[in-house]
């Protein structure tokens, strides 16, 4: 059978994920044929990736103005798109509008109306867009669903969600372009839109209406100010005011990061190190949701982006009893480090309490991989040979819409403080409920 051709655009910190597996692990099934990026330096540090680390051959490079021109040359079966967030529409669009499939890195898009267009533009070209949650192949995650698939505490009535970015994880969404909200939805749309799909894969519902609280109250300059913070800088490499800051990130520290970014700035000017205590972060640290499903089930939600130590804790509750997750994560900086680190579990425990019997701790599978072994099966799910799934992991551009609205809607709600119906922001076709 002859391999699936993919070009890829966006060769920033996320691309290695998916380019690295197909030279890695894919080349019979998937072959990598072109690479499209605003910046030509870092794309030919993507391609000087393959060549030596992953001894694959290099690809065809094109600039952002000829990512049609890319896929009139090489006509790739699948576009994988890895650009900035509020990029990721354009080039979904109009790689389905050329012949191509799509696979989209999270979060599909950053507003409802970019939203509005990906979905009319897959009912007008009848191409396939895949969103990559590879929390959902997590295997305790894919264990939760399970359960309460399974009756375990009968009907799931309320879920509480808590999640911690710690300092190191946290801060690095304030250095960089996600900073802006105008790139990035904030954390609401471009972290949560992990958590708001886990809720609606794990509980089979819809978000209804949503209601929130976020602010900046940790970083920012003002924030430092108050704290009696006086000595600042723009940013970390090259500044001596930087020296004894633990949020600070000096790209000459590391190799990966020097070649990807700091090599990479005369192009376009981009700067990956900014201070998280500098002006211009349009973005909340702080947030509190509450979601109301269209089983009638409520979610109680919190993330926190300076917290001392990175994970999560989880509660459902149900008719018949009660299930309790935490899970400890091994904290990591994007292209920092070993790829393995990302989403690392360091703990987890999956407890449930029937309502009239004891409690029991749940066994799960270890499995190697980042994401508590979730990434190599999402990867062979995108790129392999996948084998028939009972939970239907695999996430389609409805799946991807579904939970960027809840995010979507909490900054809406953020910025008017009332509740927003989510079906007031984007129409889906009757036809694409599952």
């Amino acid at each position: 059978m002859k391999p699936k051709t993919y070009a890829l655009v966006g060769t920033g910190g996320r691309a290695e994920f998916f380019y690295g597996a197909i030279a890695r692990d894919f080349r019979e099934t998937a072959e990598l044929i072109a690479f499209c990026d605003i910046n030509q330096t870092r794309a030919r540090y993507a391609n000087t990736l393959l060549e030596q680390k992953y001894d694959y051959h290099p690809v065809d490079l094109y600039t952002a103005d000829q990512f049609e021109q890319m896929i009139d040359e090489k006509k790739p079966d699948i576009v994988i798109v890895t650009s900035v967030d509020r990029t990721h529409h354009r080039y979904i669009i109009r790689a389905m509008e050329l012949g191509c499939d799509v696979i989209t890195e999270k979060p599909m898009t950053v507003d409802e109306h970019k939203c509005q267009e990906i979905i009319d533009a897959v009912s007008r070209t009848g191409r396939n867009a895949r969103v990559t949650f590879n929390y959902r192949y997590a295997p305790h995650h894919t264990r939760a669903r399970e359960l309460i698939r399974d009756g375990a505490i009968g009907e799931v009535t309320s879920v509480h969600f808590e999640w911690l970015l710690n300092t190191q994880h946290g801060a690095d969404y304030f250095r960089r372009w996600h900073r802006d909200k105008r790139n990035s939805g904030g954390l609401l749309v471009h972290k949560s839109t992990h958590h708001f799909d886990l809720v609606n894969f794990w509980i089979g519902s819809q978000p209804d209406t949503v209601f929130a609280f976020g602010d900046l109250l940790f970083y920012g300059r003002e924030n430092a100010e108050q704290r009696g913070v006086t000595s600042f800088y723009n940013r970390a490499t090259g500044s001596p005011a930087a020296q004894d800051d633990p949020f600070a990130l000096r790209l000459d520290d590391n190799p990966n990061l020097k070649a990807m970014y700091l090599d990479a700035e005369h192009e376009d000017g981009y700067q990956r190190d900014q201070s998280v205590f500098g002006d211009g972060i349009s973005i909340e640290d702080t947030m509190s949701v509450m979601v109301r499903y269209k089983n009638k089930a409520m979610l109680t939600y919190s993330l926190n982006a300076y917290m001392p130590w990175e994970g999560y804790r989880i509660a459902f509750n149900g008719t018949h009893g009660r299930i309790e997750m935490q899970v400890i994560e091994k904290s990591y900086v994007n292209a920092g480090g070993d790829k393995a680190d990302e989403g690392a579990l360091e703990g987890k425990q999956i407890r449930v309490f029937p309502m009239f019997a004891e409690p029991y701790e749940v066994e799960v599978e270890e499995k190697a991989g980042g994401h508590g072994g979730g990434d190599p099966e999402l990867l062979n799910d995108l790129f392999g040979h996948p084998a028939e799934d009972p939970f239907h992991r695999a996430a389609n551009h409805i799946d991807g819409a579904r939970s960027i609205l809840t995010g979507i809607a909490a900054n809406q709600s953020i910025r008017t403080g009332l509740p927003v119906q989510v079906d007031s922001l984007v129409q889906i076709p009757s036809s694409s409920h599952r």
